[in-house]
Parts: C-alpha cells; structure tokens; sequence
C-alpha cells in the first residue's frame, strides 16, 4: 500500500460554499445539503447531504 499523494500547488484562487435544500418525491419530503467547491477547477469539489442542526442531535 502507498501513501496517499498530495498535489499541492500555491494558488490565491478561494474556496465557494453553497447550501442547499433539496425537495424529492414531489415535494413531499425534503433535505438540507452543502458544497465546497475550488472555483478554479471543475473536479475540485465536495458534497454532503448530511447537514443536521447540532441541537437537533440532541
């Protein structure tokens, strides 16, 4: 097994978040999600759609 590789390059490019509340089955149920993106390339982004109140866990 290899060690994960990291590409690191020195960019000023900046990290772009976006939420989002997703509707289904007709608007019968609904969720939260959230997505980072590096706005300098397509492939460079990370979404979930597991966003939960902290004092809803309780």
């Amino acid at each position: 097994m290899e060690p994960a590789r990291s590409e690191t390059t020195e960019r000023t490019d900046s990290l772009r978040s976006r939420s989002y509340r997703i509707t289904v089955d007709d608007g019968r149920d609904s969720f939260f999600a959230l997505s980072i993106e590096d706005v300098s390339s397509d492939d460079a982004w990370l979404m979930s759609d597991t966003v939960v109140a902290l004092e809803n866990e309780r």
